[in-house]
C-alpha cells in the first residue's frame, strides 16, 4: 500500500527527514520539497521561573 503524506519542519534537510523516518522503520520511497515560507513568527521566550 503507498500513502502520501505531507511533513511541514522546521530548520531540518531533505536527507536528515528521510533518516529519520527511516529510522523509525518506516519505508521511504521519495521524499520531495514541494514550497519553503519564511516564518516571521517570534522565537518563543521562557517565563520567569
Amino acid at each position: 500500500m503507498n500513502i502520501n503524506y505531507m511533513v511541514k519542519v522546521k530548520d531540518a534537510k531533505l536527507l536528515d527527514v528521510q533518516k529519520a523516518l527511516q529510522q523509525a522503520g518506516i519505508q521511504v520511497r521519495s521524499v520531495i520539497e514541494i514550497f519553503k515560507e519564511e516564518d516571521n513568527s517570534p522565537e518563543p521566550t521562557s517565563q520567569g521561573q
